[in-house]
């Protein structure tokens, strides 16, 4: 029996039906025994503002998400890809993650993370994982690099219940979840 895995997954979408959610759904449903996937969204959080932060502290919805962060093992990003970069509402919630500093190393330093992400175009979300590189070594993560997953002309690779379509897609998917659980199995183990 594998060690088990408990993984956030952080949609950049607040769209109910998003695809980078829907992704996130379709993650949970194909990962394999000992995995377990947490799908949240930023919806709630508002746009960070320090005198906001200031007069009354950390959002309840920023302190909850936060709080089950550090209780995973891994953080799994859907990150869409808007104008060739990541989206606002998702780089404001990473932001409010940080909040106060003092926090960083307990929510987000060597905590294992993958990026992944749904477009309804062809080249799928390349830019905006991309985009994301310098953000997660600002705060220290461990991204893992053994596997990408860009679901491209993801409009088309969702059922009406919000399972993909394709044999194919969801064979990639579930290899991209297993490789990233055996990503933090061996962190934890090391």
């Amino acid at each position: 029996m594998p060690t088990p895995v408990s993984i956030v997954a952080l949609s950049g979408s607040l769209r109910r039906g998003s695809l980078n959610t829907a992704l996130l759904r379709a993650a949970a449903a194909t990962a394999g025994n000992g995995v377990q996937i947490d799908v949240a969204t930023p919806r709630g959080i508002p746009l960070y503002d320090g005198d906001l932060e200031a007069s009354e502290g950390i959002p309840e919805a920023v302190s909850e998400l936060k709080e089950r962060i550090v209780a995973a093992d891994g953080l799994m990003i859907a990150t869409p890809e808007y104008n060739n970069s990541m989206p606002g509402v998702l780089k404001n919630a990473v932001d409010w993650l940080s909040r106060p500093p003092k926090d960083i190393p307990r929510v987000f330093r060597d905590r294992p993370v993958a990026v992944t992400g749904a477009s309804p175009g062809g080249f799928g979300t390349t830019l905006a994982q991309s985009s994301w590189l310098p953000v997660l070594r600002g705060l220290r993560m461990r991204p893992w690099f053994g596997g990408r997953l860009m679901l491209s002309k993801a409009g088309d690779a969702f059922a009406d219940d919000g399972t993909l379509t394709d044999e194919e897609r969801r064979k990639q998917l579930a290899e991209f979840v297993a490789g990233f659980a055996a990503f933090i199995r061996a962190g934890k183990a090391g």
